[in-house]
């Protein structure tokens, strides 16, 4: 029997009846539906809602919401190594696969098995205090830093694999993914990247220079970053979701996870017929 667990975003109103089309789909198939305990009693749901969700047998994580949804779905379930699948409520969609039109198709499909996992490079990153692990996290699309407060400029030092590249002052740094590139770092002037290459992206925010661009690094590199006679305090966001607040004394290691995140994806999709499709709007 296939176990699939559920996690519909309680943020947006379409959540409800798309969960009830998703439980409507499996109820006569052997499938086991179960969603996280506070989601299931939020939707009305209490009987597919489970407690216990770290030890539960999973066999793919299915998103109901927008990217973000589905960024926050990888990070939970990464540790267990499960694939997440997306169905896209929200107003972009360019990681979760499954559009509303096509949501029963797409679900015979997981049961039929047809469909690839993409293994997709996550990030891990860690703070460190006085020589000192306080933090470790992952990114599926990119770690960004900035002030905490007020627009101000920062003052970075990088290095890479421990030799120091550039030292310059911006309004923060974006240092992403590959799967991260057509997100905010391609708002800041970096590249778009495909996601199969196996590299980071390394994007200052409103360099105060004219001699410092975005940098395509290799995937084993090692993104050291020090604040330079800083005072305010800064930022270190993960996937735009999670924030862990630094001091000007600490430094932030970035490298690649240590296996990769897994989406689903179907044959029908075209990762440059996507980037066309949602950047063009054609």
């Amino acid at each position: 029997m296939l176990t699939i667990a559920v996690f519909p975003n309680r943020g947006k109103k379409e959540s409800q009846s798309v969960l009830q089309r998703v439980i409507k789909f499996f109820a006569a198939k052997d499938v086991r539906l179960i969603l996280p305990a506070e989601e299931a009693v939020f939707f009305g749901y209490p009987a597919l809602g489970v407690d216990n969700f770290a030890e539960q047998a999973v066999d793919i994580g299915l998103s109901i919401g927008g990217d973000g949804t589905l960024l926050g779905v990888c990070r939970r379930l990464y540790d267990r190594n499960i694939p997440v699948c997306g169905i896209n409520i929200g107003t972009f969609g360019f990681l979760a696969d499954i559009e509303l039109a096509e949501l029963e198709e797409k679900l015979c499909k997981i049961l039929q098995g047809e469909y690839s996992i993409e293994k997709r490079l996550i990030l891990a990153c860690q703070i460190k205090r006085e020589g000192k692990e306080i933090f470790l996290g992952h990114a599926v699309n990119d770690a960004v830093i900035t002030t905490n407060g007020p627009a101000r400029m920062i003052r970075l030092g990088i290095q890479l694999s421990g030799y120091r590249v550039s030292d310059y002052k911006a309004d923060g740094l974006i240092i992403a993914t590959p799967t991260g590139s057509t997100a905010y770092s391609l708002s800041a002037g970096g590249p778009i990247v495909h996601p199969e290459v196996k590299a980071l992206i390394v994007t200052p925010i409103c360099p105060h220079t004219f001699n410092v661009r975005p940098m395509v690094v290799d995937h084993s590199e090692k993104v050291q970053v020090d604040f330079l006679n800083e005072t305010q305090e800064m930022l270190l966001t993960l996937d735009g979701q999670k924030s862990v607040k630094l001091t000007p004394d600490d430094e932030v290691i970035i490298q690649q996870g240590g296996h990769p995140v897994k989406i689903v994806k179907f044959a029908d999709k075209n990762y440059y017929q996507t980037v066309r499709t949602k950047f063009l709007g054609e």
